[in-house]
Parts: structure tokens; C-alpha cells; sequence
């Protein structure tokens, strides 16, 4: 008998795994609409590090940054037109606070590889960083928004065991102890 998602115990550990995993469970619409704009911007993340790791061809991986850049804008301009419930979740502005920083992270690398800047690895930690955690936001976003939107009939989440996957656990977890080192 094949697992259930919430019962799998799935680890997350590359950009490509958390677009799979976007693509997997589906509340409403909404919900898979911002899963496929993840998934793609999932992908493009993946992309830019792989290349960035593997090639030291930087016309290629300035190529793929500028790719990833206007991913992440049209992203950012997707959530603008997400209904009044996402709006309305407070880790809905954290996401976007989140996206927000990712975007000058990637603009930064962008500007240090065109200019060729000894500073290009220090720019290229800060966006790796910053894509973990906005895609852990993004996770976060997701479960608040579907757990919100559970009918009313059902117990509350706390009591429900196995609901929560034990992917977003970790993913909250890793979030909560990168939030107390930042303090």
C-alpha cells in the first residue's frame, strides 16, 4: 500500500525537490496556481544554482540569473492578484517581505557577475540563503492558507495527527531556529 503524503517522511534538500513537492497536494484553485508559480520559481532557482556550481562559463550563468529575475518579478506581480483569503494571512506579507529580499539578493548577484566582482560569491551565498528561506515562507503560506480553509466540521489542527507533513515541520522548525539567529 503506497504512503500517504502526510505520512511520508519527505526531505526537501534541493530547489527541484520542493518543486515536485509544490506540485503534489491541492486545496482550491488559488492554492494551485501559487504552487505552479513556485514550482517555476523553484526551477529557476535550481537552474541558476546548479549552473552556477557546475559551469564557469559567466555569460551563461548571468543568463540564467537574468532568467530567474524575471521569474521572481512575475511571481511577485502573481501574488498581487491572489484572493482577499491569502491576503488576509499575516504569513502572507512575510512571503512577500521574503520575495522582496530574495529579488535584491538576485539583483545584487547579477550586477556583481556582469561587473565580474571579486564579490560575486559573497552575493551568490546571500541569494542561496535568502531562496531557502523565502521558499520556506512560501511552504509556511501554503499550510496556513489550506489549513485555514478546512471546513469548520473538522477538529481543530493541533488535534489532528498526521496532518501536517513532516516536510513543513522541518521546514518550520529550520525557519524558527534561522529566525533566532538573526535576534
Amino acid at each position: 500500500m503506497p504512503a500517504t503524503r502526510s505520512s511520508q517522511q519527505l526531505t526537501l534538500q534541493s530547489f527541484g525537490e520542493i518543486s515536485r513537492f509544490l506540485r503534489e497536494g491541492v486545496a482550491d484553485e488559488d492554492s494551485r496556481q501559487l504552487r505552479d508559480s513556485l514550482g517555476m520559481l523553484s526551477n529557476h532557482i535550481d537552474g541558476a544554482v546548479r549552473i552556477r556550481r557546475t559551469s564557469t562559463d559567466t555569460a551563461a550563468i548571468t543568463r540564467r540569473v537574468e532568467a530567474l529575475s524575471a521569474c521572481a518579478g512575475e511571481h511577485q506581480l502573481f501574488l498581487t492578484g491572489l484572493g482577499s483569503g491569502w491576503h488576509a494571512l499575516y504569513e502572507f506579507g512575510v512571503y512577500q517581505r521574503a520575495l522582496r529580499e530574495l529579488r535584491a539578493a538576485i539583483a545584487q548577484w547579477l550586477e556583481t557577475l556582469q561587473h565580474r566582482s571579486p564579490r560575486e560569491h559573497a552575493a551568490f551565498d546571500t541569494f542561496e540563503l535568502l531562496a531557502w528561506r523565502t521558499l520556506g515562507e512560501a511552504l509556511l503560506l501554503i499550510d496556513m492558507y489550506e489549513h485555514s480553509s478546512d471546513p469548520p466540521s473538522e477538529l481543530p489542527m493541533r488535534s489532528r495527527p498526521g496532518k501536517q507533513s513532516g516536510t513543513v515541520a522541518r521546514v518550520l522548525g529550520w525557519l524558527g531556529r534561522w529566525r533566532k539567529q538573526r535576534r
